[in-house]
């Protein structure tokens, strides 16, 4: 049944799913306009990154990489970027102090792209206040990308890109928790991976020296140093997180933000450029609704059943 599903997508199928997913931008926009103040564009790409606040998700990854397109689109070295808005969702542990420093980096960060004229056509950023369930049914809808970028190893499966694959968003991720399966259900070409893989990983434990990126990437460390330089208002908190990074000695960087960063801003712009391509973006969205039958809670449960708990299903 989902092979022949996958067969039926053609384009007038993609052409409507588009015209779907831009009523649910437009929604989620009004959403965030009466919540945030914030002013989003239904045309723009939505790049989405909502989860919980932790170091290993790498919502700083994130940030570090909108700093660098932003640099990039002001100095004219991005004349075909789509135009995105990244939209972030997260709650912090009330006690995780590092957790709270990205979330105040980002929001400032926000404040000077969005108040920049020269990229107000190109990027918006927002980072929603209160996610809960209610704004992920506004958000989740409305994705085009699922940011899922923890390092390789680190997540145990997870269940938001599950959601976000059904809701037609593609996966721009490593290969860690779900997204290996979802890859393998959607196909990789639906899908951006990216980043160091387990055994990589592993194999640098102990001998890994982040500063080596800092210095080699340019890029990187213009975008790194917004943190702490002034370009966006800084913090003792914000300066301790960025001085865990790049510290020499193999206990900084300890979730690899700097060795992934080359290859997670090549996949994120690889993404971009080919949304150019409404229909043959489209498809990969429509492709990962179509694989996403694995995810079930039917299936899950059939299989805990089965191979778990030993009972046969009753039948009447």
């Amino acid at each position: 049944e989902i092979g022949v599903l996958k067969g039926m997508i053609d384009d007038e199928l993609v052409g409507r799913f588009n015209c779907i997913k831009h009523l649910k931008k437009e929604q989620l926009c009004a959403v965030i306009a009466k919540s945030e103040g914030v002013q989003l564009n239904p045309d723009f790409l939505f790049d989405v990154q909502v989860k919980r606040l932790h170091m290993y998700k790498r919502q700083l990854m994130n940030a570090i990489s909108i700093a660098d397109i932003y640099f990039r689109l002001k100095e004219g070295r991005l004349p075909n970027f789509q135009p995105t808005c990244f939209i972030f969702g997260a709650k912090a542990a009330p006690g995780y102090e590092d957790a709270k420093s990205v979330i105040r980096y980002i929001n400032r960060l926000a404040k000077l792209i969005n108040n920049d004229p020269a990229v107000n056509g190109k990027m918006r950023v927002c980072f929603v206040h209160n996610y809960n369930c209610s704004y992920a049914e506004h958000i989740i809808p409305a994705a085009d990308i699922s940011e899922q970028i923890s390092p390789a190893g680190l997540e145990a499966s997870g269940t938001g890109n599950m959601k976000l694959m059904l809701n037609g968003a593609v996966t721009l991720g490593t290969l860690d928790g779900a997204n290996v399966e979802i890859a393998q259900e959607a196909g990789h070409a639906n899908e951006y991976i990216f980043g160091a893989t387990v055994e990589e990983i592993n194999s640098i434990k102990g001998n890994y020296y982040a500063k080596n990126f800092y210095d080699a990437n340019s890029d990187l460390r213009r975008a790194l140093d917004t943190m702490v330089n002034g370009t966006v208002e800084t913090d003792n908190g914000i300066r301790e997180v960025y001085n865990k990074l790049i510290n020499w000695g193999p206990s900084s960087d300890q979730y690899y933000v700097l060795k992934d960063y080359a290859s997670y801003i090549d996949a994120k712009l690889r993404a971009n450029a080919e949304y150019a391509d409404r229909l043959a973006f489209g498809r990969k969205c429509l492709m990962n609704v179509a694989s996403a039958a694995k995810f079930s809670s039917d299936r899950t449960i059939r299989q805990y059943a089965s191979e778990i708990w030993h009972i046969e299903p009753t039948v009447r």
